[in-house]
Parts: C-alpha cells; structure tokens; sequence
C-alpha cells in the first residue's frame, strides 16, 4: 500500500494484478475511493474466480480460452458489466504457456464479439524468453492490424522499450517499479 498510495495521489489510474485473491484484499476499499481508478487482471484468470474478477477488475489481459470466454460472458451478464478485453496470443507456439495460437486467433476472435458480445480491445502477449523480443512484438503488431484492433499489451520489466518501438499501448512494468515480488 505504501508504494500504491504516492502513485493514486499522483494522477497514475491504472494498475495491474496477477491474481485475483490478493487483488481483492489489495483494491477493494482503494477502488471505491478512487472511483476514475482502472484495474487490469494481466495474469492468468481461472474459471472459478472469473466471478471474483469480472466485479472487481475493469480489464482483463488473459483471455485464452474458450472455456474462459464463455465464462467471462456468463459472469458480465449477470451484474450487466462489460469488461475490456484482451486475447492472450500464444505468439511463441510454446507449449508451456497458454494462450490462442496465431492458426486459431481470428476465429477465436470472430467467436469472442459476434456470439459472446465480448469487448475485446486488443492483443496480449508474452514472448519466449532468450529469444528476440522484436520478432514476436512485430508479429503482435501485425496480427492486431488484421483483426483491426488498437490495444497491444505487451512489454514487461526486461522489454518494454522494444515493446514500445511496435506499437503496444499497455506495458506490464511492475518490477521496475515497485522492485522483485517476495
């Protein structure tokens, strides 16, 4: 709360978490006195706290599943909330991290807006460590003129100035500002 506090007094509106229990002990009481502040959910969201997020959080940064994306259309319905969304794309093929692959995302897409009504705003990637960041930032770029988006959430810590140079609107820089998580 601390290092929290001096940024809300600053001006700065949006935070992000990773997960949904610390970020409900976190920002509760925050968000109702600061009603103009945004809350990004940037990490990986499970089905059985979607209900927990969709009040709480304002976008969610993860979605990659079509499993979550009904769940997420359930949960918006019932307290009439529409959140910002963002696809997560698994832009590495990396079998470790989830995500949409590049083969599936327009028609993940398609699925998103035009069955669930989903507010998708853009594209949200994590590319595969050692490797050249700027090959998966510009193929990010890429795909999310083809689906004519404008939000690009990516870059983190180690990444965000490449991350810049293609375009991304959102940077998860938490490390660098509020130091290495315990």
């Amino acid at each position: 709360m601390e290092k929290i506090t001096p940024l809300i007094n600053y001006g700065h509106l949006d935070f992000g978490e990773n997960k949904v229990q610390e970020a409900i002990e976190k920002w509760t009481i925050i968000k109702k006195k600061n009603p103009n502040l945004k809350l990004h959910m940037i990490g990986k969201l499970q089905t059985n706290k979607t209900k927990q997020a969709i009040k709480l959080f304002d976008y969610i940064h993860s979605l990659d599943s079509i499993k979550l994306a009904k769940k997420i259309s359930d949960e918006q319905k019932k307290i009439e909330k529409k959140i910002k969304i963002f696809i997560q794309v698994n832009v590495g093929s990396e079998s470790q991290k989830s995500g949409i692959s590049i083969l599936d995302l327009n028609e993940f897409y398609k699925y998103c807006t035009s069955v669930l009504k989903l507010d998708i705003v853009g594209l949200m990637c994590i590319p595969p460590i050692n490797n050249d960041p700027n090959i998966f930032f510009k193929k990010m770029n890429e795909l999310l003129s083809s689906l004519n988006l404008s939000e690009l959430s990516m870059g983190m810590s180690s990444d965000y100035l490449i991350a810049l140079k293609y375009n991304s609107t959102y940077l998860r820089i938490g490390s660098k500002i509020f130091g290495i998580r315990n």
